[in-house]
């Protein structure tokens, strides 16, 4: 079976002969997220439960970070497109990965963890454009499918790895200690990008020009900004990402509050121990989707990815046992498996031939982070002033909306002749 997914996910012919081997992307994937898994929901529960942050102050720096982070995601998406230092851009966001993350660790209080935390929130949103732009570049159309199920499968493997680490350093040390974490992985992070051979890149292929394209006639061929807002199918997926993420967002941190609060002595266990049980369905999951997403199609398959939402919601109430809130949290592998997998090959279908591939992904994700920005704040007010309860089904029934949005207005983007 192994044999069957690394040959069905070979890189191309020219890949192949300047260098290129898998295992460099694979390890990318997979130390990238140990790198972003160090920080995220660590943070707003070492806020909270050891610094005694209210909710609404964790809210507002989540939000200020993000909305920071966002006005300059789409142009990374267009720099990007333009660039053919992709290796560097990624070593250049790890460095101030590798700083933002030490000064939350040395001065953990608001203005240097606002002011940190947005630099990790604008060098973080260079990594997911990148890894699928050198995955178009390194990979023909025909294999792009497996090879983002394989990359997103390395990625939750990551989050996995970094989960346990982060569990038994906290465990045995501090929660403030796991901050420290990220230069180390960013340092293995940056080999693994650099061991990726220059030549092997094709940057016109990159950024989605039809094959054929050189840098000759790349400009001629390219659309303009205006793509962004013409393409209907790219506009309803960047409405529907937006609701889902600004559903999706807080969930597992405001679970982790709630575990934190029950066992403030195993919080960071228990936070790692709701990341496992996750990431350790997101995984087999995305590389279903990469078997599937060319002979099933990409819709039905987002289809499932969005009901899961409401329903992990609703059954956050149901009980404040900490087995329970972990059993829930596996579903959260499903749609993340689904998403993670699908997202950057729903973009390549969507803006196929137009050279604005990075562009349109810094746009998605760029709605998707308002959406999780908007999350934080809203749900940090809503739990100081009702409670969880009341959040959980406020968060399912923005998942609700996004469902009905994507079921009605998203076409199959597939392309069944390629």
């Amino acid at each position: 079976m192994d044999e069957v997914v690394v040959n069905s996910a070979a890189p191309d012919i020219r890949s192949t002969k300047a260098g290129f081997r898998p295992v460099s992307l694979d390890a990318l994937n997979f130390l990238l997220a140990d790198v972003n898994g160090a920080l995220g929901p660590y943070l707003n529960v070492f806020l909270v439960t050891q610094q005694h942050w209210s909710q609404s102050q964790v809210g507002l720096v989540t939000t200020i970070s993000g909305l920071l982070g966002l006005s300059l995601q789409t142009p990374i998406g267009a720099a990007i497109d333009e660039t053919h230092a992709k290796r560097g851009l990624v070593v250049l966001a790890l460095v101030v990965l590798a700083i933002g993350a030490t000064a939350i660790f040395v001065m953990p209080s608001f203005w240097p963890v606002a002011i940190a935390n947005s630099l990790l929130a604008i060098a973080g949103d260079v990594f997911g454009p990148t890894v699928a732009a050198l995955t178009l570049g390194l990979y023909a159309r025909k294999q792009l499918a497996r090879r983002m199920g394989r990359n997103s499968a390395f990625d939750h493997a990551g989050n996995v790895a970094i989960a346990l680490v982060a569990g038994a350093i906290g465990y045995a040390f501090s929660q403030r200690a796991v901050f420290l974490l990220v230069p180390f992985f960013s340092v293995l992070a940056g080999i693994a990008v650099l061991s990726i051979p220059p030549a092997a890149i094709d940057h016109e292929r990159a950024r989605d020009l039809e094959q054929g394209s050189d840098a000759a006639d790349a400009s001629a061929k390219t659309a303009g900004y205006s793509v962004l807002v013409e393409s209907r199918p790219l506009m309803v997926f960047g409405l529907s990402v937006m609701l889902f993420h600004l559903a999706n967002a807080a969930l597992l941190p405001l679970v982790g509050q709630k575990l934190a609060a029950a066992y403030p002595e195993e919080a960071t266990a228990m936070m790692s121990a709701c990341i496992v049980a996750a990431q350790m369905v997101m995984a087999p999951i995305a590389l279903l989707v990469g078997r599937t997403a060319d002979s099933w199609g990409r819709k039905p398959l987002f289809l499932a990815g969005f009901a899961i939402l409401p329903i992990r919601a609703v059954l956050y109430t149901f009980s404040d046992n900490s087995f329970w809130l972990v059993g829930v949290q596996l579903l959260d592998g499903v749609g993340a498996g689904i998403f993670g997998a699908l997202t950057p090959l729903v973009i390549a279908d969507i803006m196929r031939g137009t050279g604005r591939y990075n562009l349109a992904l810094g746009a998605v994700v760029t709605a998707q982070g308002i959406g999780a920005s908007l999350s934080g704040l809203a749900a940090g007010v809503i739990v100081d002033h009702h409670g969880y309860t009341v959040t959980f089904l406020s968060l399912g029934a923005a998942a609700a909306l996004a469902l009905i949005v994507f079921a009605v207005g998203m076409p199959e983007t597939a392309n069944h002749d390629q």
